[in-house]
């Protein structure tokens, strides 16, 4: 048992904790989504954090340095910092290869809280496979509470991986299900995820709540699409199909492409549909830019694809604002981030009929869940979108409609909640969080 359980004894049921140490340890919330490992995740921790902090929690987030010049420790905002620590080379180590860093990763963990006073953190709450190892062990060491957040789940991958990517390792499977069995609580984006721990890793429902990523609302909103072109250099009047991600197998940027080279002229001036890729390699995906690029050259989309690096927020709303269709056509989601800051600047979504999309789109109503893989599907319906003017108008407004349920505020709140009964051993009460989710 750790050294700090007993100081814990007279908390009472409305005390929230004082310091949370924060655990991404993969991926460091400051780098840009849509490039290596860093995603959705990131900006859920980065957005949590900051409100976190600005509620009163002061919140330390560790994650790996990937560089030589970064300090140990950064300030970022009040109540609110960064621990880099150095495990293994800064360059070149992939996610896969982490595991053999964990003891160098937990080492820097605890040296972190062993040169604070006794009882310096009173909750941990990690984030992904690998963080939740080391919270673990800070666990035990500290006595205090695991709060842990999954994010994706090694069997829901394999089950729903498509033909072009790589199994996720048995290694990875037996670490997560460690976790689900030692976390005091478990943080699931969607009813969906938190029946497939339910189901797949045999979680105990007491210790599962569902609390949905948001998105800030304040900068991601409607705007006039004109000026957003205008602004991006794209043509006023075109269609433009819209993808935003990680080029990898699981995200399948190849079937957006394979679908508009079936597509008609479509719209008011009946041109041939414009497509954006935004985003860079990641994982297994090393080699999918080139992949993309050939892809785009044999289907004579050539002339008419764009590929863009991953983009800055300000720039990205811009592009959500220009784009007649955001397409979102993965293999497998947890919940989709793009689909809601898409939806939340008023663009109608594609999206696969999986996981987490299914909570993040109203079908019908704010955007189209598409059940098949084959790119004919996938091009009568963004056909639908491009040439329905009042289903695409209908689609917009549910699109606002439907991002204004998941704000960060809700989030942060509903994760306080979290960790008030995680601290003090209350259970969530299953079916009325599934209720209210």
């Amino acid at each position: 048992m750790g050294r700090n359980t007993s100081r814990r004894a007279h908390r009472t049921a409305t005390e929230l904790p004082r310091r949370v140490a924060m655990l991404s340890l993969h991926t460091s919330p400051l780098e840009q989504p849509g490039v290596g490992d860093a995603g959705g995740m990131n900006v859920y921790v980065w957005e949590v954090s900051k409100r976190l902090a600005a509620a009163g929690v002061a919140v330390e987030i560790f994650t790996r340095a990937t560089d030589s010049t970064q300090p140990a420790v950064e300030q970022v905002a009040d109540r609110l910092l960064v621990r880099h620590i150095v495990a293994g080379p800064f360059q070149g180590l992939r996610k896969e290869d982490l595991p053999g860093q964990m003891c160098a990763l937990s080492a820097g963990v605890l040296r972190a809280e062993a040169a604070r006073p006794e009882g310096w953190y009173d909750l941990i709450h990690s984030h992904y496979w690998l963080s939740g190892q080391v919270g673990w062990v800070a666990k035990e060491r500290w006595g205090i509470p695991l709060v842990h957040s999954m994010h994706t789940l090694a069997k829901v991958k394999n089950r729903d991986r498509g033909d072009d990517d790589t199994r996720e390792p048995d290694s990875r499977v037996i670490g997560e299900q460690q976790v689900v069995e030692v976390a005091d609580s478990l943080i699931a984006n969607t009813r969906a995820e938190a029946d497939d721990l339910l189901t797949m890793y045999q979680a105990d429902p007491n210790r599962v709540h569902v609390v949905h990523p948001g998105v800030d609302l304040d900068v991601f909103s409607p705007r006039d699409s004109g000026a957003a072109r205008a602004r991006l250099g794209l043509p006023a009047r075109r269609p433009i199909v819209v993808f935003v991600g990680r080029l990898q197998p699981l995200k399948a940027p190849d079937l957006v492409l394979a679908a508009v080279a079936r597509m008609r002229p479509v719209g008011a001036t009946g041109d041939e549909p414009l497509v954006i890729v935004c985003g860079g390699p990641s994982g297994n995906g090393s080699d999918m830019p080139d992949q993309l690029r050939v892809q785009a050259r044999d289907l004579g989309l050539e002339h008419r694809t764009l590929f863009w690096p991953p983009l800055a927020k300000d720039s990205l709303v811009d592009l959500f604002r220009a784009a007649d269709v955001v397409a979102v056509p993965s293999h497998s989601e947890s919940f989709g981030l793009v689909a809601i800051e898409a939806q939340a600047c008023g663009a109608p979504v594609v999206a696969s009929d999986v996981g987490g999309l299914r909570t993040a789109i109203d079908d019908g109503t704010s955007g189209l869940l598409v059940a098949s893989r084959d790119p004919g599907e996938w091009a009568r319906t963004f056909e639908s979108v491009l040439s329905d003017r009042a289903l695409t108008a209908g689609l917009r407004e549910g699109a606002r409609r439907q991002a204004q349920q998941f704000g960060w505020d809700a989030t942060t709140a509903h994760l306080l909640r979290v960790y008030r009964d995680a601290r003090t051993g209350s259970a969530p009460a299953w079916d009325a969080d599934r209720r209210g989710a």
